[in-house]
Order: structure tokens, then sequence, then C-alpha cells
């Protein structure tokens, strides 16, 4: 899991939205070559999550398939990994339960708060907003440097994902910053053809 964590380019999250709605998706950036998939979903109830994340554990087989905020969901779907929020379970409470069965990803905006992630355990980073997004109003933009300065304290072992605004007119100015991996969800998830967006995303972060 770890070769393809550090291989990966193309993060997708997806919406809160109907099941249906996010399976079909998620079949879509499966398509467009989506590198990995997080299910984000903060209104389901935790029985209907944990079937939700079993059908797109199914979709996903072979990308990585994340599961936001719940380890045990994570676990019961057989996700390849767990991302922790600040007012989730701790990365090593998280460590303690799951071992090396799960990847474990957390949120960082500064340095200092990457260095504490990779410190308790964590396998990767998202890193942001680097843009302004509807999502996170309440954050600081932290923009492409601010990411780059994370992603250079967390060093070559510690994947770090852009986050935040990102879509296809920005990615340059990432790209520009040393960055190659990002997240994404409305760019996909608003767009009229999720596959080809999906497509031309990960196209713009080859090489």
């Amino acid at each position: 899991m770890r070769r393809r964590l550090g291989a990966a380019r193309l993060y997708v999250i997806t919406p809160d939205a109907e099941p249906d709605h996010v399976v079909r998706l998620v079949e879509a950036v499966v398509r467009g070559g989506a590198d990995a998939i997080q299910l984000r979903q903060k209104t389901l109830p935790r029985g209907e999550l944990l079937t939700l994340a079993r059908r797109l554990r199914q979709v996903a087989e072979n990308q990585l398939f994340i599961v936001n905020d719940h380890v045990d969901i994570a676990m019961l779907s057989e996700a390849d990994g767990v991302h922790l929020g600040p007012d989730d379970l701790p990365i090593a409470s998280a460590r303690r339960v799951a071992g090396d069965r799960l990847l474990i990803g957390a949120s960082a905006s500064s340095v200092e708060a990457a260095r504490t992630a990779i410190r308790d355990g964590a396998d990767y980073l998202g890193s942001g907003p680097a843009f302004a997004t509807p999502i996170k109003t309440e954050k600081q933009v932290i923009g492409p440097e601010g990411v780059a300065n994370v992603a250079t304290a967390a060093g070559r072992k510690v994947p770090v994902f852009a986050i935040g605004g990102i879509d296809e007119s920005n990615i340059a100015q990432l790209r520009e910053a040393g960055l190659h991996r990002v997240c994404v969800m409305r760019a996909v998830a608003d767009a009229a053809d999720p596959e080809q967006a999906t497509r031309r995303l990960r196209g713009m972060l080859a090489g």
C-alpha cells in the first residue's frame, strides 16, 4: 500500500451526497484514472455509511480507498486507510487499533502540525487550503508556498497532498511550487463529465 501511496498523484474526495450518486461518481473517477478515493460522509447513519464504504471498496478495487474519520468503518470495509481530522481519534490511538492494516492520513496546515502528525505516525498528509474554498471557509489560505513548506518538512517518506480550492485553472501554480499531489472534490464532483475531468486533472499531474 505504501508503494502505491508514494506513486499517487490525484486523490478524489466524495461529496456529501446520496449513496447511489456517490457510487456512480466513484465509478467515473475510477475510469478517469484517480489514484486514491476518500469516502467523506458527514450525515449518513453509521450502518448506511458502512454499506456505502463496502460498495465503494468493490468499485475502487485497484485504487487506494480511504475512509474519512472512522477507523472502525475503514477496517470493517477493508479500506486501505483512514483520514483523521483534529476532532477524530488521535493518530497514535488509531495506530494502536489498526496496527499496520491501515494507512493513516492527517491534515496539516503548518510545518509544526506536519511534524507532530508524522511523529504520531501519519503515513501521509493533506495540506491547505492551497486556494480559497467554500468547504473550509474558516481556515486561512496558506497558498502553494505554504503547502510546499509542509512538503519540505515532511520529507520524501511522507507524501503531502495539496488540498483546498484546486481545479484545472490553478494546478500549474502548484506544479511551479514543486507540488505534484493534489486532493480534489468539487473539481470532479461538480463537473459535467466527472470521468473526463478526472482524466484531465490526472494528466496535468503526470511527470
